[in-house]
């Protein structure tokens, strides 16, 4: 990729701090641009030589000033987690919606490029057999979904309307080492090492398609070099695996016992199961090249090795969202 300057929003989150840091190491500037919420954590990029501008992409003052000399925008910021957005969805409409909004102003008058990543829920449950394309409709189940589905269709208009230089990827469950506790992968697994049960949410056979966190940097980098203004762009790992069946391997690599699994009420409008067809992304040349069972292994490495990291975060606002997401249900189960 020829060198250039990056706006990258929500750098210091998960998926965006592994792409600040492959940014810059292929010799690129980056400015990174985050509200630093309870997601955004700047130990994430310790020593990694970028601008931080702290700030909310919602107020266009703030983006106008952090993308100044900026030829091209990544939008990683967004509320991402489908149990807050079920908990209280006001923010996730103000970040998903009208923050994309705002960076697409943006890049309206500066003709800066944006590559807006979003997410597979948006497609909402897929029946055994299929898989989802970029034209399928959108069906989001979540205000999570509901909300980057919104981000997507604005970028979409302001394409065709204003003829933005835009594109969108959507990326399927992604995992990897720096993931707040919150979701799935990091939060069995730092249960699971320190002996908590494993909340699974009803019979556990809700199936995800696994994409390594680097494979997704890698995919969103290649479309914000080649990908064409105005197209969508399906991330997917293709490695189906059934959540139940993710938390039993959790365990065993930490070396915890079966019996913390434990089934609790599942949350409203759980899809079942979520595959992409990723055939137009591949046709750039682009394939998953981390092996699931190894990149699971190495991330719960992670978390054992790195507790400086993680056992922080589990305390104040986590611990009373844990508390308030889990705790009657785990009385329950």
């Amino acid at each position: 990729m020829a060198r250039m300057r990056v706006l990258v929003t929500g750098g210091y989150g998960f998926i965006g701090s592994h792409f600040v840091k492959r940014l810059v190491a292929a010799g690129n500037e980056a400015v990174v641009l985050d509200k630093l919420t309870y997601a955004g954590n700047p130990a994430n990029l310790e020593g990694v030589r970028c601008e931080l501008v702290r700030g909310d992409i919602a107020d266009p003052g703030t983006v106008a000033r952090a993308g100044e000399g900026c030829a091209a925008a990544v939008n990683f910021a967004a509320e991402t987690h489908v149990d807050r957005s079920i908990l209280g969805a006001a923010e996730f409409i103000q970040t998903d919606v009208y923050g994309t909004y705002v960076l697409l102003e943006w890049a309206r008058a500066t003709g800066a490029r944006l590559v807006h990543v979003s997410t597979d829920e948006v497609y909402g449950d897929v029946p055994p057999g299929a898989s989802s394309r970029e034209s399928d409709p959108l069906r989001p189940s979540s205000p999570y979904a509901a909300s980057k589905a919104g981000g997507d269709l604005q970028v979409l208009a302001h394409v065709r309307t204003f003829g933005v230089d835009a594109v969108v990827t959507r990326g399927s469950n992604t995992y990897g080492p720096n993931q707040y506790p919150e979701k799935m992968v990091p939060l069995f697994a730092t249960n699971a090492l320190d002996g908590e049960p494993l909340p699974v949410y009803g019979d556990g056979r809700q199936t995800r398609d696994w994409l390594h966190v680097e494979d997704h940097c890698m995919a969103v980098e290649l479309v914000l070099r080649r990908g064409e203004r105005g197209e969508v762009y399906n991330v997917g790992g293709s490695c189906e695996r059934e959540n139940l069946e993710v938390a039993h391997r959790i365990l065993e690599l930490a070396g915890a016992p079966g019996e913390l699994v434990r089934h609790v009420e599942d949350r409203p409008g759980h899809d079942r199961r979520y595959s992409l067809d990723s055939g137009k992304l591949r046709s750039l040349g682009w394939r998953p090249e981390r092996d699931f069972e190894e990149g699971l292994a190495e991330t719960v490495a992670w978390y054992r090795t790195r507790r400086d990291w993680w056992e922080p975060l589990k305390s104040g606002e986590y611990l009373a969202y844990y508390r308030r997401q889990y705790a009657e249900r785990l009385a329950q189960g």
